[in-house]
């Protein structure tokens, strides 16, 4: 697939492809512990070259086919510091993903997190013609819940033992962001 990037006052989000696999590699093993909390159980294997080689590959073959974007963040150095994805998208009546996002501990809480987030929401209503975006964050997750309010979201629910995040199931609150411009074409 060809590389989709956008920019922001402080941050370079694009696309990757599988020869990327070091650094995706390199992000995963620096933010290990850190990201535990918030994430499945990872086997060994995850965090190897070669998983993450083939999980650029899936990505690519997603995102040709249009089920999904993941946009992975730079800062203007250069340095991989975290992820955001629109995932499970459906289009027909729905027109409708998931929004899933991730950053390095050396780089949390400093704002990169919603100026991504904000940028791929733009993204996703403007270019890929969504109309609605849904992000599910366990509710101990702070940082997470500041972000998604901040970037205007609106919280719709709990979803009982949602997702089995570091091995058990775990209740996860359900936020929507509707795109007002949306026009449908007749």
């Amino acid at each position: 697939m060809e590389q989709i990037t956008l920019r922001t006052d402080r941050l370079i989000l694009k696309t990757l492809s599988p020869k990327d696999y070091g650094l995706v590699t390199k992000y995963y093993l620096e933010n290990r512990e850190f990201l535990k909390p918030w994430e499945p159980l990872r086997s060994e294997g995850f965090f190897s070259e070669a998983f993450q080689h083939k999980s650029l590959e899936l990505d690519d073959y997603a995102m040709d086919r249009g089920e999904m974007y993941r946009f992975w963040i730079f800062n203007l150095e250069d340095e991989l510091i975290g992820t955001v994805a629109i995932t499970n998208i459906i289009r027909g009546v729905l027109k409708s993903a998931f929004l899933g996002y991730k950053l390095s501990e050396k780089h949390a809480r400093k704002g990169y997190g919603l100026e991504a987030v904000n940028h791929v929401i733009k993204f996703s209503f403007d270019v890929l013609e969504l109309h609605r975006l849904e992000a599910n964050i366990i509710p101990r997750n702070i940082a997470s819940l500041r972000l998604i309010f901040a970037a205007g979201f609106e919280y719709e629910g709990c979803s009982k033992a949602y997702l089995k995040i570091n091995g058990r199931w775990e209740d996860h609150n359900r936020y929507a962001l509707i795109n007002k411009s949306y026009k449908d074409i007749e």
